[in-house]
């Protein structure tokens, strides 16, 4: 079941996006997962993992450019996040199912996706576990599993990440205060605020990219992020610093990660691990760009990338 809801009741979507309540069937808990969709519906869905902590948004960059090659831009957001209803204890696996159940209502089969920064994780989940039904995934400055072997996963991270996930590593009250206060201030900020409101882990470029249309979209997501309050957020982290709940050696489909070489949120250790442990995997690393300035190079390459091997 979806409800579409055109109204904008403080997520700011741009002329031609609707938001959609969908239901998912036979689920216990009565569950719902908010999503955003722009483009054709009778298109090939484009699912957008959107990133940590991000609620409804409209990527205009990616989505036009996923409207250019005919495809439907589609952004489900984790339960936690905005309307979607908390579901704590979730994996990193949980997140294809949901997508499926999202897909499905839309009338969806076959797909392509794309995960940027703590989205990255969730998107390699669909490449391996929806076989036949994922075509093709691509992974921008996303996250490696916490236990990744080799690899030093806060190397090169800016100051306020070590402090996030020092504390989500202990867990408890004081993880809890953090998010409580973080997430108060972010959803306050204007676009205009996101450069000095993301300190130390933004370099130059990410600041200049921020003031286009990748800042008006971090601004909206992030100000629609705690409709449910911090549970998205909470569950995200500690899903990373879990067991992801599948194999990197399960992933079937066509994969290509993206990565700056100046990212200080997701350093580039954790794209050069993921291409060496995703079965077939495409590897670019970008010279001089974030986490955020990565955007304004990759596209429309990487929709044509996945557009020219997803049949």
């Amino acid at each position: 079941m979806t409800g579409d809801d055109p109204s904008d009741d403080g997520s700011a979507l741009p002329p031609g996006y609707e938001r959609h309540e969908i239901s998912i069937p036979g689920d216990p808990a009565g569950r719902v997962l908010d999503a955003v969709t722009s483009g054709p519906s009778g298109g090939r869905a484009l699912l957008f993992h959107s990133g940590t902590p991000s609620g409804p948004g409209a990527h205009e960059l990616l989505a036009d450019a996923a409207s250019a090659v005919g495809w439907r831009y589609v952004n489900y957001v984790r339960p936690g996040y905005g309307r979607s209803t908390p579901s704590p204890g979730r994996s990193v696996a949980d997140a294809a199912p949901d997508a499926l159940a999202v897909l499905d209502a839309l009338g969806h089969d076959e797909f392509v996706t794309v995960g940027w920064s703590g989205g990255g994780p969730h998107a390699l989940a669909c490449a391996a576990l929806a076989p036949g039904r994922c075509r093709g995934a691509a992974v921008v400055a996303g996250v490696a599993p916490h236990d990744a072997d080799g690899l030093d996963w806060t190397a090169g991270m800016g100051a306020e990440n070590l402090v996030e996930f020092e504390l989500a590593l202990a867990g408890g009250e004081p993880f809890d205060d953090f998010l409580q206060i973080a997430s108060s201030v972010i959803a306050q900020l204007e676009q205009s605020e996101l450069p000095d409101g993301f300190g130390d882990l933004v370099s130059e470029r990410d600041k200049d990219a921020l003031a286009g249309p990748l800042g008006r979209y971090m601004a909206t997501s992030m100000a629609g992020a705690f409709e449910a309050g911090i549970e998205g957020w909470r569950a995200d982290d500690v899903a990373f610093l879990s067991d992801w709940g599948f194999s990197l050696a399960a992933v079937g489909a066509p994969v290509w990660l993206h990565q700056g070489d100046e990212d200080r949120m997701v350093p580039p250790g954790h794209g050069r691990w993921l291409a060496g442990h995703v079965p077939g995997a495409r590897y670019e690393e970008w010279p001089g760009e974030g986490h955020i300035s990565i955007w304004e190079k990759i596209l429309p390459g990487l929709v044509g990338q996945l557009s020219a091997t997803s049949g």
